[in-house]
């Protein structure tokens, strides 16, 4: 056999494993997530936490150029040579298939966080209702304590690199509850791409072949710890978006710091709110009636920030990844990033907010 086709037909060999794989989660559970998986992050963060800028933003740089780099030298003999060179291009791709795997995306395929945790994930209106109105008072709550003004919006009087160093507390109270939520050796980062991030429509990333969390650092300040402890439950091994935001907002409630938990409940309140106005307008309606006007405030700070970035650029990336995690083992796409709201109405049925 021709080593041309070595690499093409090993692609073809990992997906074929890949279907098979969500056959046996346990299995990947312990030898890959809670085991192999640990090890290679820790050595990541080990190697690059200390790092100040973001180490894979620069590989992806590299990567990019490269790339633009190569198409640019075979232009010419595109239509002579086009077999050779969709060899070739089939042969980085599934290098870079097997290391985003072996790395990172195995924990697509592990046992579910509402099996682990022993959630229900059905939950009646009835029982929205009610967490949607708990949340609503804590969250008044909370801003009233910061601001002694209900119509105030929350103003977050930290840096980006102390918001870094605060999300430890959040996850170590968290971890004293679920000891698999224990975060070790920091490896967080404002991301080089904050600008083609935020018109692509994204608050941050995973980088799975370096364990960096990246976080757009032009993000509303107020949004910006549960985004950052979501990127963190990425880098814990948690894959599915609607695990991390969950983790995210538990992890950002626990947290000492009265910010921390407004930014966690705030952020729970607003995805509940969103259910509703396509549930129910009515009652949309007049549960946005019972929230202080300085959340609203906040609400709107987010909206008119998204909003000035609004192109067909994040439309086309959202189609993109919707169909990214779909083939990853998250059937609801994008819609996967609200499901967290299951887990929250069921975790909170038998706990105080």
């Amino acid at each position: 056999m021709k080593s041309k086709y070595i690499l093409p037909l090993f692609l073809v060999v990992q997906i074929i494993l890949l279907k098979i794989l969500p056959f046996f989660p346990d299995f990947v559970e312990g030898l890959y997530s809670n085991n192999l998986y640990i090890r290679i992050s820790h050595f990541s963060r080990t190697l690059l936490g200390k790092v100040s800028f973001s180490v894979g933003d620069c590989i992806y740089a590299i990567l990019i150029l490269s790339a633009i780099s190569w198409f640019w030298k075979i232009r010419k003999t595109w239509k002579t040579d086009w077999k050779d060179h969709i060899l070739t291009m089939l042969g980085k791709i599934s290098i870079f298939y097997f290391f985003f795997h072996l790395l990172w995306a195995f924990n697509y395929y592990r046992e579910p966080l509402f099996e682990k945790m022993q959630i229900t994930k059905e939950y009646s209106d009835a029982d929205l209702l009610v967490f949607t109105k708990k949340l609503i008072l804590k969250t008044n709550e909370i801003q009233l304590l910061i601001t002694k003004n209900d119509s105030a919006k929350i103003v977050f009087p930290y840096t980006q690199d102390e918001a870094f160093r605060m999300n430890l507390n959040g996850y170590e109270n968290l971890a004293k509850e679920y000891h698999y939520f224990s975060y070790e050796i920091p490896s967080v980062k404002k991301s080089l791409f904050s600008l083609p991030l935020t018109y692509m429509g994204f608050g941050g990333y995973l980088n799975p072949f370096t364990n960096e969390a990246q976080v757009n650092d032009l993000l509303p300040m107020y949004n910006f710890p549960v985004t950052t402890c979501h990127e963190m439950a990425h880098q814990m091994g948690f894959a599915s978006e609607s695990e991390c935001n969950f983790i995210g907002v538990l992890a950002s409630v626990k947290n000492d710091n009265l910010y921390y938990k407004y930014s966690g409940y705030s952020f729970a309140l607003r995805y509940c709110l969103g259910i509703w106005q396509v549930k129910n307008e009515t009652i949309f309606k007049q549960l946005k009636k019972q929230i202080h006007p300085g959340i609203l405030k906040n609400y709107q700070e987010s909206q008119d920030f998204w909003k000035q970035y609004d192109t067909f650029i994040d439309k086309g990336f959202h189609v993109f990844y919707d169909n990214f995690l779909k083939i990853n083992h998250q059937k609801d796409g994008l819609e996967s990033y609200s499901k967290f709201v299951d887990l929250m109405v069921n975790y909170y049925k038998t706990r105080e907010l």
